[in-house]
């Protein structure tokens, strides 16, 4: 399971470092927008610049996942823009969640090889 693990840090960071990247600095073309709320919903990001946060957290996460330091503040970062990404694709614009789910499911992976970072998170009162 261990090597699993590494290997969906390493697809995981890879993932949002090339895409953070991306919305970054705009090296892949833009593909046109989506008719509808999904496409209005994305002119609004851009135009409140938006996605230079999103894509700077999405590469610093990236950046902790790959070199193997800080990796639950990678995932803990990356659980928003995961959710985000998700709840974005179901509700305006579903044929579009293919690399969100598998992203999802990378997260998962590494974050269950990483679950007693998450420890103090899910316990129900501190223990003195």
């Amino acid at each position: 399971m261990k090597i699993v693990a590494t290997i969906a840090r390493y697809l995981l960071g890879l993932i949002f470092l090339f895409f953070g990247s991306n919305l970054l600095f705009h090296f892949l073309p833009n593909p046109p927008l989506p008719a509808g709320t999904a496409g209005q919903f994305l002119v609004a990001l851009f135009a409140a610049h938006y996605f230079y946060v999103v894509g700077a957290i999405m590469v610093l996460s990236a950046i902790l996942l790959l070199v193997n330091r800080f990796v639950g503040l990678g995932l803990t970062l990356l659980g928003p823009v995961l959710f985000n990404i998700l709840t974005y694709h179901l509700l305006m614009y579903p044929s579009g969640i293919g690399l969100g789910a598998f992203a999802t499911l990378l997260w998962l992976l590494v974050g269950w090889e990483h679950r007693v970072v998450f420890a103090r998170l899910f316990a129900a009162r501190l223990e003195e």
